[in-house]
């Protein structure tokens, strides 16, 4: 479930498939307040349920110049987890599940960009969930825009999936009622701080 916050961050990068090549490094910092990590699993192999993670904080570094040179750091609110079902939501912070009280967040560090095609970009990066870490590709459309915002800085919007197993992670919970693969995407609006 927690794939993550993390991805959002790789937005940041897709900023490169539409900067001019001249565009100097820049750092964006993700948007909490209009951006989620949602995610979806089967439950009992007859339906899917969706849940979110509300709070989401990080930092990107983009190069439009040389993609690669790009990174993103994220970190989620494990706590955080909404699938408006309340006894659901403790059962999943528990230590069935998440064991929030032991390991509060998820957290995503990217060791690669890649841009396979204009419009898309390939972040792979350790996500750490439950306390154990493990690679992950995500695979990320957009950016949309720049705009300019209200306050007059810059954002751009992306949306980014992965999908991973929950006991890679040793998320171990309900066995045989919940699946074990878990879908995860993340829409994400990107803030350009105003230069100093």
């Amino acid at each position: 479930m927690s794939r993550f916050s993390l991805t959002l961050i790789t937005a940041l990068a897709m900023t490169a498939a539409s900067a001019p090549a001249t565009a100097q490094a820049s750092t964006w910092q993700i948007d909490p307040n209009h951006s989620s990590a949602q995610f979806s699993v089967r439950h009992l192999g007859v339906s899917t349920v969706r849940g979110a993670f509300a709070r989401i904080t990080g930092t990107a570094k983009y190069d439009p110049a040389d993609v690669t040179k790009s990174s993103l750091e994220t970190t989620i609110d494990a706590k955080s987890v909404d699938t408006r079902v309340e006894m659901r939501d403790n059962d999943l912070r528990s230590p069935n599940f998440l064991d929030v009280e032991k390991y509060p967040t998820i957290t995503f560090h990217s060791t690669q960009f890649k841009s396979p095609t204009p419009g898309k970009m390939q972040i792979t990066g350790d996500l750490t969930i439950h306390g154990i870490t493990k690679p992950v590709v995500l695979d990320v459309d957009g950016p949309n825009g720049p705009m300019k915002g209200p306050g007059g800085n810059q954002r751009i919007g992306v949306t980014a999936t992965t999908k991973i197993n929950r006991k890679d992670f040793d998320v171990n919970g309900a066995p045989g009622v919940v699946g074990d693969e878990i879908t995860i995407t993340i829409d994400a609006e990107l803030i350009q701080p105003p230069a100093k």
